[in-house]
C-alpha cells in the first residue's frame, strides 16, 4: 500500500495579520497657525477686518447702498482668506491653484472698490446734510484707511507673487 502524498506550500512575504487601520478624525488636515496673524500680511488682515467692521457699522444704506456692498463683500473675502490662513487649507489641499496669485487679484479689486467706495459716499454726504450724516463721513474715512490696508496688502501679495514667479524661471 502506498502512502498518500502530502503537499505543503510556502508562500513568503505576505502579512499574516491584517494592517492596523489609522484612526483618525475627517478634520486631521485641519492646522490652526495663529503665526500668520503675526506677519504683516496676518496683520494687515486683521487690521482689514476691524476697519471693515467699523465701515459696515458706520455707512447707512440710505446715502449709498454701493459703500456698504462694497464693505460687505470685502469683509467677507477677507473673513475667508483669513480662514483659509488660519487652518492651513492652502497647505492641505493638493490642487494647482495659485495662492498668492488669486489672494493678489482679489485684493487688487477690494482696492480699487474701496476707493470708488469712499470717493461714492464722501460725494453723498456733501450733497444733503441728514440723520446720520457725521457716521457716514466717519464710515468714508474708515473706508480711506480700509483702502490703503488692501493697497498694502496688494503691495505685499504683488512681492510675494514676483519672487514665487523669479523662482520658478
Amino acid at each position: 500500500m502506498m502512502a498518500p502524498e502530502t503537499v505543503v506550500t510556502v508562500e513568503h512575504n505576505k502579512p499574516t495579520a491584517p494592517p492596523q487601520q489609522q484612526q483618525g478624525g475627517a478634520l486631521d488636515w485641519i492646522k490652526i497657525n495663529t503665526d500668520y496673524f503675526k506677519t504683516p500680511p496676518g496683520i494687515l488682515k486683521v487690521i482689514e477686518l476691524i476697519l471693515g467692521i467699523l465701515c459696515m457699522a458706520l455707512s447707512s444704506p440710505w446715502y449709498s447702498t454701493w459703500f456698504v456692498f462694497v464693505a460687505v463683500t470685502c469683509f467677507i473675502t477677507t473673513l475667508l482668506w483669513s480662514f483659509v490662513y488660519f487652518l492651513s487649507i492652502r497647505e492641505a489641499l493638493k490642487i494647482p491653484i495659485n495662492w498668492v496669485l488669486s489672494e493678489l487679484i482679489s485684493t487688487s479689486i477690494q482696492t480699487v472698490f474701496y476707493l470708488i467706495a469712499f470717493i461714492v459716499l464722501f460725494a453723498a454726504t456733501a450733497s444733503y446734510y441728514a440723520h446720520g450724516y457725521g457716521a457716514n463721513v466717519a464710515a468714508a474715512v474708515f473706508g480711506i484707511f480700509n483702502t490703503l490696508a488692501y493697497g498694502a496688502s496688494s503691495f505685499l501679495l504683488f512681492k510675494e507673487h514676483k519672487s514665487t514667479v523669479s523662482v520658478a524661471a
